[in-house]
């Protein structure tokens, strides 16, 4: 399988590669520091050196930690939203197709239906149908005859204030 690729997924990645690039410098420093560190007794390089690169050194370990607890944080927020949206997603779909039965619509007024709350134009909904414009206007004359509803926006605020009411129908 390929890997979706899409702006959301390579942050993830990218951001992997950054810290990796930040894992082998901190192992770079702290090889470093060890080496400076048996060579202070030797050549007298001054404490104060020392102590200033191990304290850089422990700093950017610090930052990759964070680093890495922050990204796997965001990551773990994401998929939680992604769940949420997609229950949500499902919970709406439920609530328009019992609004749709409850309302005794045909199969093909269903399907306009479900076309006009998306937002599709009447051209639009007749070509992806196939059917003539007048069918399709039709078809939108007895959804909102079925709905007890005037137009369009009547039909979406009935069904936007069941989902804030909670109720389905």
């Amino acid at each position: 399988m390929i890997p979706d690729l899409t702006l959301s997924n390579k942050l993830p990645y990218s951001l992997m590669v950054l810290i990796l690039v930040q894992v082998l410098c901190g192992f770079f420093f702290v090889s470093d520091i060890i080496a400076d560190y048996r060579a202070v007794n030797e050549t007298g390089t001054s404490q104060f050196y020392l102590s200033i690169e191990a304290l850089a050194t422990l700093s950017i370990c610090a930052a990759i930690i964070f680093e890495v607890k922050y990204i796997l944080e965001l990551l773990r927020r994401k998929a939680h939203l992604e769940r949420s949206v997609s229950v949500a997603s499902a919970a709406m779909h439920d609530v328009i197709l019992a609004h749709f039965k409850s309302w005794d619509l045909t199969p093909s007024e269903s399907d306009v239906a479900n076309f006009l709350v998306k937002g599709f134009g009447i051209s639009e909904i007749a070509d992806m149908r196939g059917n003539a414009e007048g069918t399709i206007k039709s078809h939108l004359n007895s959804i909102y005859r079925k709905s007890g509803t005037r137009n369009r926006g009547e039909v979406l605020s009935l069904i936007l204030d069941s989902l804030m009411d909670g109720t389905d129908t």
